[in-house]
């Protein structure tokens, strides 16, 4: 495809939301009349695997000038990546802390909590692996008491959770350490359909959370709702949005 016309799409439909299939292949036809939908698909795949454009779902994009998530990895997760790996080499987990929605809330906090799931089975070896070399409080799979009582209280409390099965994650490698990390759509599904563990995090917090994170970063709305849907949350979870921000997504959850 010629730099001239990759320029001039990006010039017309980087200011836009989003923008549909067939608004694409009217771009293109402009240029070429007799464009053929099969190479009209070629263009499209190209397009993506270029990063130029970005599915939001089936037949509708928008411009990758959107940044990818990808928050920086403190050494709090290395080094509990580093115990993770060595225990349970090729087990699926995700580490995450709370401290990176500093940059989507209203109010900022000091506490930051450390989440950590792994798969089915591996949850209380992990527990008491963690338990007597972290200096830390950890809690296994915590009920809505230990939360109130015990979590609420600790600043800097480690969670052990179960990975729920197909969860959209992000490989990661610090210092020579991999580990895998949560996607923004994980994230955004588990604070909606957690509510009890992430309780000061509910209300307009989580609406501010949402728009900052819809509006700052390129959301993959497919994963999202795949996910939300595989937590029994994919109607709630739209419900929230067209609620809240439905200026941000009134042709992304109308299907």
């Amino acid at each position: 495809m010629p730099k001239v016309i990759e320029k001039r799409l990006i010039e017309e439909f980087k200011d836009k939301e989003y923008f549909t299939r067939e608004e694409l292949l009217e771009f293109y036809r402009y240029f070429e009349p007799e464009l053929k939908e099969g190479t009209f698909g070629w263009r499209i795949y190209d397009l993506k695997n270029r990063n130029i454009i970005k599915p939001l779902k089936r037949g509708l994009y928008v411009i990758s000038y959107k940044p990818r998530y990808k928050p920086d990895i403190t050494l709090n997760i290395i080094k509990a990546a580093k115990q993770i790996t060595e225990r349970f080499e090729e087990i699926k987990h995700c580490i995450w802390e709370t401290a990176w929605l500093n940059e989507f809330v209203q109010h900022q906090t000091s506490k930051s909590t450390l989440i950590i799931e792994i798969e089915k089975g591996f949850e209380e070896s992990l527990f008491y692996g963690l338990k007597d070399s972290m200096r830390k409080e950890v809690f296994l799979n915590p009920d809505e008491k230990a939360i109130d009582f015990y979590i609420a209280e600790s600043n800097q409390p480690v969670i052990i959770k179960r990975l729920l099965t197909r969860p959209p994650l992000i490989k990661r490698t610090e210092k020579k350490i991999k580990f895998y990390t949560p996607t923004l759509e994980k994230i955004l599904v588990d604070l909606y359909a957690e509510d009890k563990l992430f309780f000061y995090l509910q209300g307009s917090e989580l609406i501010h959370i949402y728009e900052n994170a819809i509006s700052n970063y390129a959301i993959n709305f497919t994963k999202l709702f795949s996910y939300a849907k595989r937590r029994e949350r994919e109607q709630d979870i739209k419900q929230f949005m067209t609620n809240h921000m439905f200026h941000l997504v009134k042709d992304i959850i109308n299907d």
